[in-house]
């Protein structure tokens, strides 16, 4: 888990490195401006570099406060396989 998330961190930086000079929309096969790729692909990144993490479901330290609720479930969007049939 943790080389994925220093993969992610790499690719967040050379997309940074690209699109410093780049404009914040491009034109498409129409003709049409739409949002510069290298920002779409960075969001994407950095909602990956987040939820790696967070699938760990390492406590968060605050385990004495019994006014919060344990946490169930992983990371929002990630599941695991289901209907998986052993033979």
């Amino acid at each position: 888990m943790l080389i994925e998330a220093r993969r992610v961190t790499d690719r967040l930086d050379q997309l940074a490195e690209a699109a410093q000079n780049a404009s914040l929309t491009v034109a498409n096969a129409r003709g049409d401006q739409v949002a510069q790729p290298l920002f779409v692909e960075a969001r994407q990144q950095g909602i990956t570099l987040i939820r790696l993490p967070a699938s760990l479901r390492l406590p968060s330290g605050d385990e004495g406060d019994l006014s919060q609720p344990p946490r169930r479930g992983g990371a929002r969007g990630s599941y695991g396989i289901r209907g998986a049939v052993g033979s």
